[in-house]
């Protein structure tokens, strides 16, 4: 793509950019099991098996329920519905959600690249109104920050990396798409991200004055 061309595809993450703070929601959790606040983020990051469960779970060749049962007893807690427990607290960001629908109204192809917590946790209806093409990795055996996922959701809606403008709210998982040749956005909070999305655009995605 030229220098002087916007680019024309926009792929994002789900969980903690169009949904709230995915660590947030570990910490409610944590409180609420009576654990430090920081047990299920210092776990995933330094615990090896933690880390081999969280892998397996976003790959998908550990069924939930296991990962629910073997991440339960590792943390000290009951398994029973531990996604749902872990992820209570992680709602749509309607203005991010809105401003994908925006820019896929203005034309431009949308993409989802998710690292997921089991394959059938999201709408497929949403996901149709939301996005030209999903690359789940739940789905297709790929977790981030692997650069073939990457190149997976630019070949699902068709364009080059150089084309496209990635989103997610790690900055580990940036690294692969800018080495492609992807606009990266480090994802913090919705106004900063829409006005950084508008700019790569070069139209305005932000919600219309009330």
């Amino acid at each position: 793509m030229p220098a002087d061309e916007a680019p024309c595809g926009l792929l994002i993450d789900w969980g903690g950019v169009l949904t709230t703070n995915v660590f947030d929601s570990f910490t409610a959790f944590c409180v609420r099991e009576g654990l430090p606040a920081d047990h299920v983020r210092t776990a995933f990051r330094t615990d090896p098996h933690a880390h081999e469960l969280l892998v397996g779970l976003e790959v998908g060749t550990l069924a939930e329920d296991d990962f629910e049962k073997q991440f339960g007893a590792l943390l000290g807690v009951s398994g029973d519905g531990l996604i749902e427990r872990l992820m209570r607290e992680a709602k749509a960001d309607i203005a991010m959600v809105s401003a994908v629908r925006r820019a896929r109204d203005h034309g431009i192809v949308t993409g989802l690249i998710s690292n997921s917590w089991g394959v059938d946790r999201y709408d497929a209806v949403e996901m149709a109104s939301l996005f030209d093409a999903v690359v789940i990795s739940g789905q297709v055996g790929i977790r981030k920050p692997a650069t073939e996922i990457y190149e997976m959701g630019a070949r699902a809606i068709h364009l080059a990396p150089a084309e496209c403008v990635y989103v997610d709210d790690l900055p580990g998982n940036l690294k692969p798409a800018r080495a492609l040749g992807m606009t990266t956005i480090h994802h913090r909070e919705a106004a900063t991200t829409i006005a950084e999305l508008s700019a790569a655009f070069g139209m305005d995605l932000a919600p219309p004055p009330r």
